[in-house]
């Protein structure tokens, strides 16, 4: 008989977190799923980051906090830029249509994350609550959006939360082909530039596999967590030379 999993701490509003060793494993129902309950506001929110905690549930369902074990990361000096996405940025780069931004249009960002169609699923995990935390989140300064627009229109991007010299990824769109990862590129170059080695990616996807990310184990990201998200967080601005960051490195991987 398949032994049940221990239960999942519900957690009062402002109490702390258990170690992220007692998520649930592999031969749970829900592997990394370490508590319930508790608040979405931005101190609960920076200390969860801040010890690889990232709250993800749906409609319906009481706020979830996970910390996964594998977890998956994009370390930036490894960031894959297929030839294909090379041509996009250099056209990109060459168009005075386009531009790009940052947290110019936080809550569009979120809003169009929130609403982008996701295969296999009915709804979206950026439910009204997420949101409203996410843009309080950003209202004290630890969320940003990265934005690609084209003729004065917002047409794909990104937001992510920082704390010091540690970014966490969160969610993209992309209303035109390549928006999107437009926005992760200049990300990466953001991040090469601000002395940023890593980009958490929170879930393992081909998608993101593709571009670099890989998976560590839970203790190795929590180290690497402890020890940059108390640094000094960067100025959250993009210069045109950034680019420079990952437009000039070997091209890594075939189209």
């Amino acid at each position: 008989m398949r032994k049940l999993p221990q239960p999942v701490p519900w957690l009062a509003a402002g109490e702390d977190f258990p170690p992220v060793e007692t998520a649930w494993s592999h031969e749970d129902p829900a592997p990394g799923l370490l508590a319930a309950g508790g608040a979405l506001d931005v101190l609960t929110l920076t200390q969860a980051y801040a010890r690889g905690i990232f709250p993800w549930f749906s409609l319906g369902q009481p706020v979830l906090w996970w910390s996964p074990d594998p977890r998956m990361v994009l370390r930036t000096q490894a960031f894959k830029l297929h030839r294909s996405l090379r041509k996009t940025l250099t056209r990109f780069l060459g168009d005075p249509s386009c531009t790009l931004r940052f947290d110019s249009a936080f809550e569009r960002v979120i809003h169009a994350c929130a609403g982008k169609p996701r295969t296999g699923q009915p709804g979206t995990w950026i439910v009204p609550e997420m949101v409203q935390a996410y843009i309080a989140l950003h209202q004290a300064g630890h969320a940003h959006s990265v934005e690609t627009w084209k003729n004065g229109e917002l047409v794909g991007g990104l937001y992510c939360v920082n704390l010091g010299r540690m970014v966490f990824g969160e969610s993209m769109f992309a209303h035109q082909t390549d928006a999107s990862k437009i926005a992760l590129a200049a990300l990466v170059a953001f991040c090469r530039a601000a002395g940023v080695e890593m980009i958490d990616c929170q879930q393992n996807t081909r998608h993101l596999a593709s571009l670099g990310a890989a998976e560590i184990s839970r203790a190795e990201f929590v180290r690497h967590v402890e020890k940059k998200a108390s640094q000094t967080a960067p100025a959250w601005h993009f210069e045109p030379v950034y680019w420079n960051q990952i437009l000039t490195a070997r091209t890594t991987a075939p189209p």
